[in-house]
């Protein structure tokens, strides 16, 4: 089984998977369930092959798949959910093992995927964050009226 995928059975991931699917259940925004998850990573293998950028499906798709994670935290406790999410995102990839060297460059993508400024200008922390935004559907949801995200965030067409 290749490293993504044993992401996705790895116990503490199903476990947080399930926790958020509830903690979301009744949400009208954009949820952030595995179909977000697996957007963001398509998104992002996308424009790694187009701009030639190297990195491995595996790094790719686990930082996808982790990204908002932390979600469960920022919910129960006021933890940003980055944060959270990088501390969670460590010890589940080094259950699935990915080396020091990856679980950072992870970790530092999951920290700086909310806000463009704090993110390097390449690599797979700019991908999850131009991903992550290029994922949302804007132009098919109810809710677009109500979101906090201004006109020009919004995608108003399909993207990819």
């Amino acid at each position: 089984m290749n490293r993504y995928n044993r992401v996705l059975v790895h116990p503490m991931y199903k476990k947080l998977i399930c926790c958020l699917d509830d903690l979301e259940k009744e949400r009208i925004f954009c949820r952030h369930d595995i179909r977000h998850f697996l957007d963001v990573a398509r998104i992002m293998y996308i424009l790694n092959a187009e701009e030639k950028t190297g990195l491995s499906k595996d790094m790719i798709y686990a930082a996808a798949l982790l990204h908002d994670i932390g979600r469960v935290k920022q919910y129960k406790h006021g933890i940003p959910h980055n944060e959270a999410g990088a501390e969670i995102a460590r010890e589940i990839l080094e259950g699935c093992g990915f080396g020091d060297n990856e679980c950072n460059l992870i970790c530092t993508a999951i920290l700086c995927h909310r806000h463009e400024n704090e993110c390097p200008e390449s690599g797979l922390a700019a991908l999850l964050y131009r991903a992550d935004k290029m994922s949302r559907l804007c132009f098919n949801c109810g809710a677009c009226g109500e979101c906090y995200w201004n006109s020009e965030e919004k995608n108003s067409e399909i993207i990819f």
